[in-house]
């Protein structure tokens, strides 16, 4: 008898201690990869605040509803009768580089520069102007609009695109995005992991 109850002890032991691991284990694994919960509050709100940026000249300029894009704090059309062009680089000899060079041009009010300035493409125009919030957002999460990106290219491009990185560089005289990058890439990403939820208006 007394070797039986040791036995059902040993091997109650083992079980427990199994038990125990499999507990342990899923702990480790939740504390380190935690997975975003759904959340349609934080998610609108998140969306709302990276909107300040998408719609600030320095972005929305680039984003235009026609193909022409836009400059200067005030959205004007662009001077020169700059159009858009199939790949988003200007029409003929109205290229965006013959203006746009790599970096800033010294001076005040000199064109803003990057080595890969353009347009989005005339094939996936991708509209920032004139759309509410929740217009804005649908389009973002559209891949027939957005270039084909889903979730994690989407927040690659915002995170990591260079020319997305101008708009925190203007020109001489242009006005400044509200937030960083980093506080924009952060909403952009709390909006995306909470559920990607549109915001009611």
């Amino acid at each position: 008898m007394i070797y039986l109850l040791l036995g059902v002890t040993a091997v109650s032991s083992v079980a427990l201690s199994f038990r125990t691991d499999a507990l342990n284990i899923s702990r480790k694994e939740t504390t380190e990869e935690p997975v975003a919960e759904a959340d349609s509050i934080v998610s609108k709100k998140a969306f709302l605040q990276a909107y300040k940026v998408l719609m600030h000249p320095r972005c929305m300029n680039c984003h235009p509803t026609g193909d022409r894009p836009l400059q200067g704090d005030d959205s004007h059309v662009h001077t020169m009768n700059v159009k858009r062009g199939v790949d988003g680089k200007g029409l003929y000899a109205m290229k965006c580089s013959n203006c746009h060079q790599p970096q800033n041009t010294p001076g005040l009010h000199m064109p803003p520069g990057n080595p890969s300035w353009h347009l989005p493409p005339a094939d996936m125009k991708m509209v920032f102007q004139g759309k509410s919030p929740r217009e804005l957002a649908r389009t973002l999460l559209d891949k027939s609009l957005n270039g084909h990106k889903d979730k994690a290219a989407l927040l690659e491009h915002v995170a990591h695109d260079t020319l997305v990185a101008a708009g925190w560089h203007p020109a001489e005289g242009l006005a400044h995005l509200p937030m960083s990058r980093a506080e924009f890439v952060k909403h952009f990403k709390t909006w995306l992991d909470k559920g990607a939820y549109l915001p009611d208006k």
